[in-house]
């Protein structure tokens, strides 16, 4: 019981569940920032986990209905297209 008690603040400290990802430097290299992020992942509670899963989920739906919206409204805008009509008559 008094390990549970102790790991609950931690667990719902709302600064760390804000971002799932934090770049800590922007003159990293590749492979530094690689090993930050694998430390973030290994490090971070379940309850991070869990709310960065479901803000990327969310974003996935959001974009395929933004898309979606998108395609709706373009095809509502249909094109039409007319040629005058000529005619040419010979004799």
């Amino acid at each position: 019981m008094a390990t549970e008690n102790q790991q609950l603040p931690s667990a719902s400290a709302p600064p760390a569940a804000s971002s799932c990802r934090k770049k800590k430097s922007d003159d990293a290299t590749f492979l530094q920032d690689v090993k930050d992020h694998i430390d973030e992942f290994i490090h971070a509670s379940m309850e991070e986990h869990k709310d960065c899963f479901k803000k990327s989920i969310s974003k996935m739906f959001g974009m395929s209905k933004v898309v979606a919206e998108r395609e709706a409204a373009a095809a509502n805008k249909e094109v039409e297209s007319s040629l005058p009509l000529q005619t040419i008559l010979t004799e």
